[in-house]
């Protein structure tokens, strides 16, 4: 059977059906065509390509360049590749430039990781005024706190901390003339707590322990005021401390001592000390230990009095996100009174923190240090002793400074202070270099072995904006910008005094 015209084999169709009843659809408008300028891709292409010359088709890719360098020169050839940035851990910090990525900063997260080349948690900060460096450390203690850091403030020399403080419940300790607060730098501390409880051999060590610290505060008070702290004061103080707290005795229970009391015994020599110090009469003992003496005594007259001369008069919550100790009263007194009552509260402070438990992790901050620095060798071996004990106390030591070469300041060139300072640089596993004008560069390059490149860093891109800095973590580099939330930004800004109302601007740091 033969399948009739205009008839598709599955009936007729639409078009069809409609035209038997006078209906006509619209034509159908035809299909776009396409050019072969238009549309390169008209026909597909086999592996081996086209066939041709010249037809823009190749079976293999061309071969690569080859170059020979050093690990040194292949950064100017490609300044834009950085290698992986550090693990993000710890307080957000802001944008790493090298990676592009955001910076996390964890000072003890890095000692204890391997891949991480840094040996201990100390950082030490430097920075021209305005940079930035007093907001970074704020907003770092600040960010760390949800990780169970608590800060401590050894001297809040211009009150920069007490925003802070407030904003977290905390009210700082004020201590100057003419307040009631009192800090005695001979504080036992926790050591000194239950001592009719502890056994011969805990008893014995917890003494060594309070009298070598006691002796280095002594040794930067006395050096402080010119005066050599030689074997035989050294013997005699000893000996001093030793009968005023009850060691020499036997006692049960140590006696809290203070610093005046500790001068009287010196000038009022009982007969056993003349005899355990093996001098020959008591005149003897008086006409050795005279400079010492008087060193002391003018502390006691001039800058300790009526500061750190009685018995610690404040409450310290120790469970608190941060404490802080403002010496702000003291900044009309000079340099060298803040320097002195920065070893008087370096000692309080490490009393306080000789005992701690294993998740107790602790951020010192030690602002202003280079004003104890330059109060002689003995005042820059007290700052040496805390950093080199930070690593088994769990403590970040955080040391601000303006320049590197304030370090070198602190006595002649090559003597042992200068030696000892330039130690406390590698003391500090962590270096964070804010802005700095063009002369400094020799000093970042000498001091700190900085490249070129990381010093053009410093010098210039660091200054173009206030919270910009170069991280140096042992031996990794990361060019980044504190970033601040709205919220951080009245607690952490410092130039109120000369710009007026803060703005809550997130990017940079004041």
């Amino acid at each position: 059977m033969s399948i009739p015209t205009g008839r598709s084999r599955r009936g007729r169709d639409v078009p069809a059906l409609l035209g038997d009843f006078g209906h006509r659809l619209p034509a159908a408008a035809p299909p776009p065509t396409r050019s072969r300028e238009s549309d390169p891709f008209t026909a597909s292409i086999g592996r081996h390509g086209r066939a041709g010359r010249q037809a823009g088709w190749c079976a293999v890719p061309a071969p690569l360049p080859v170059y020979r360098m050093t690990s040194e020169q292949a950064p100017g050839v490609w300044p834009l590749i950085a290698g992986a940035g550090l693990p993000p851990t710890g307080a957000p910090m802001g944008i790493d430039f090298f990676t592009g990525g955001a910076f996390h900063a964890d000072p003890i997260g890095w000692t204890t990781d391997d891949l991480v080349p840094v040996t201990n948690p100390n950082v030490i900060v430097f920075g021209e005024p305005g940079q930035g460096k007093s907001t970074t450390v704020k907003t770092l203690s600040l960010r760390l706190m949800p990780y169970g850091y608590r800060t401590l403030v050894l001297g809040d020399v211009k009150d920069e901390y007490e925003s802070l403080c407030r904003a977290v419940g905390v009210t700082p300790h004020q201590v100057g003339h003419g307040l009631a607060a009192r800090i005695n730098p001979l504080d036992f501390g926790p050591l000194g707590s239950d001592w009719t409880r502890l056994g011969r051999v805990e008893a014995k060590r917890r003494a060594v322990l309070v009298f070598s610290r006691w002796l280095i505060l002594l040794r930067g008070l006395v050096g402080s005021q010119n005066v050599a702290f030689d074997p035989p004061a050294e013997t005699a103080v000893g000996a001093a401390l030793s009968e005023l707290t009850g060691y020499t005795t036997g006692a049960d229970r140590m006696a809290e001592i203070t610093i005046p009391r500790l001068w009287h015994a010196l000038a009022e020599p009982s007969p056993a000390l003349v005899s355990e110090c093996r001098y020959a009469s008591r005149q003897h003992f008086l006409d050795d230990t005279r400079p010492v003496r008087d060193a002391l005594g003018a502390l006691v007259r001039g800058h300790l009095a009526g500061l750190f001369d009685a018995p610690t008069s404040i409450h310290v919550d120790w469970r608190a996100p941060i404490q802080s100790l403002s010496l702000s009263r003291l900044e009309g007194l000079g340099d060298e009174a803040v320097g002195v009552a920065l070893i008087c509260l370096n000692s309080w402070g490490r009393a306080m923190t000789e005992i701690a438990d294993p998740d107790d992790l602790r951020i010192i901050i030690r602002d202003e240090c280079w004003r104890q620095m330059r109060l002689g060798t003995d005042a820059v071996k007290s700052l040496d002793a805390d950093l080199r004990l930070s690593r088994s106390d769990g403590a970040v030591q955080i040391v601000v400074a303006h320049k590197p070469s304030d370090m070198l300041t602190v006595g002649d060139a090559g003597s042992q202070a200068v030696a000892i300072a330039k130690d406390l640089l590698h003391l500090c596993g962590t270096k964070v270099l804010f802005g700095q004008d063009n002369k400094i560069g020799d000093e970042l390059s000498g001091l700190l072995g900085l490249p070129a490149i990381a010093e053009k860093i410093v010098t210039d891109w660091a200054t173009t904006a206030r919270g910009r800095a170069l991280w140096v973590v042992g031996t990794h580099y990361a060019k980044v910008e504190t970033i601040l939330t709205p919220s951080e930004v009245p607690l952490t800004y410092t130039n109120d005094a000369i710009s007026g109302p803060v703005h809550a601007d997130t990017r940079g740091a004041a």
